[in-house]
């Protein structure tokens, strides 16, 4: 049974989350676009596979929940450019956790690697004011105040 958010409580951070960006064709175009600014033929390019209908109506909802911002480039015909805003831009850290746990679990992704030595990133949750990560028995205590 696929995951529905509207079975979890209203108040459920993940739940809010997934009512906003949900599924996988939202979350490629966000990743796309960390890049930065992107116009309709380069965001299908950069998410293969996506039909230009569903990207469309993707976009839009993105836009209406204010994880990017459209702008015109050209009026005629009219054109937009596509970019993250400051709540999408947050993103990149879930779909860091995200791209973590995939290359952990699928045999054919390559984890992310840094750039300077080569060695897999490790994606976690840290506690600025303890000043260190949490994880393990600890982060299942987490608890959302």
């Amino acid at each position: 049974m696929p995951y529905d958010p509207r079975m979890t409580a209203p108040s459920s951070p993940l739940a809010a989350a997934l009512e906003r960006v949900g599924d996988r064709w939202s979350l490629l175009v966000v990743e796309a676009l960390l890049g930065g600014p992107r116009r309709f033929g380069e965001l299908t390019e950069a998410v293969p596979g996506i039909a230009p209908n569903i990207l469309a109506e993707r976009l839009r909802r993105l836009e209406s929940e204010r994880v990017i911002r459209s702008s015109p480039y050209s009026q005629r015909p009219p054109r937009f450019v596509y970019q993250l805003t400051d709540e999408g831009a947050e993103l990149a850290g879930a779909l860091r956790l995200l791209a973590d746990w995939g290359s952990r679990v699928a045999r054919e992704a390559e984890p992310v690697r840094h750039a300077s030595c080569g060695t897999p990133l490790e994606a976690r949750w840290f506690c600025p004011t303890c000043a260190r990560a949490v994880d393990g028995a600890e982060a299942d205590e987490v608890r959302y105040v």
